[in-house]
């Protein structure tokens, strides 16, 4: 690796763990830059997947005290590891064309629900008017669909659950955020497990950019709980937009 690509990465690596701690999305950032690098794409998607899960366990660390406490939260994990598992084998074992299609309209639907939770919640009932079967259902459900496109792909990964997640959980913004950083997180770590054992990584550019996300993740999960909702909801909603029109625009040119 020349030491143009190797600042290429580093860079990209900071910028990816702030963004992906701040709203998601900074996968779009480092699997350019590893093409850019030299790498075919789906060494590239593999490499990527696991070269942000410092930055992800970065953000948890950072935004570790707006977690909830209790049972509820870590009853979410073994879902989200199912479900990044079949997301995983999805992307090794079926072509990607059908869901690169897909992608986008996933990430502009989940950041239209976010922009329009207000009027969602009016017409499909508060969070804490649901009773508590329903409630629990319906976030696992909302976790499990969120995990699955994460181990497939995970670029506006942190956009998808934050959407899901603040439609259905009665918490603050910030503690939505924290609770996707730790979900994130599992998601991170199960795609390193698999596509280590099972993906052409490149270890060499994991090598290169995982410590960049790891300050970038912290940095930018203390950046969150500074801000105003109101200013970290339009940053979220302005980060999926642009992920998703760009993925759009991928995927037809």
């Amino acid at each position: 690796m020349e030491l143009s690509d190797a600042a290429l990465l580093v860079t990209a690596g900071l910028a990816a763990g702030t963004v992906n701690a701040v709203a998601g999305g900074g996968s779009l950032i480092t699997f350019p830059a590893m093409i850019a690098a030299g790498l075919p794409p789906v060494p590239a998607n593999v490499s990527n997947s696991v070269a942000v899960f410092p930055g992800y366990v970065a953000s948890v660390a950072g935004s570790r005290t707006d977690l909830p406490r209790g049972r509820a939260l870590w009853a979410l994990l073994p879902t989200t590891v199912v479900g990044t598992i079949v997301g995983c084998l999805l992307l090794l074992g079926t072509p990607a064309r059908a869901f690169e299609l897909v992608v986008p309209f996933l990430v502009l639907g989940a950041t239209a629900v976010l922009a329009f939770q207000d009027p969602l919640r009016r017409l499909v009932g508060h969070p804490a008017e649901l009773g508590p079967r329903r409630r629990t259902v319906t976030v696992q459900a909302m976790v499990a669909v969120g995990a699955v496109y994460g181990g497939y792909f995970g670029a506006a990964l942190g956009v998808m659950l934050v959407a899901g997640l603040a439609l259905v959980l009665d918490a603050t913004l910030a503690r939505v955020s924290a609770v996707k950083n730790l979900l994130s997180a599992t998601v991170g770590l199960t795609t390193l497990v698999v596509f280590a054992l099972f993906g052409p990584v490149n270890w060499a550019a994991v090598a290169v950019v995982a410590p960049a996300t790891l300050v970038g993740g912290y940095v930018g999960a203390r950046l969150v709980r500074r801000l105003p909702p109101v200013v970290l909801k339009t940053l979220i909603v302005a980060f999926g937009t642009a992920i998703g029109l760009y993925l759009l625009w991928r995927a037809v040119r």
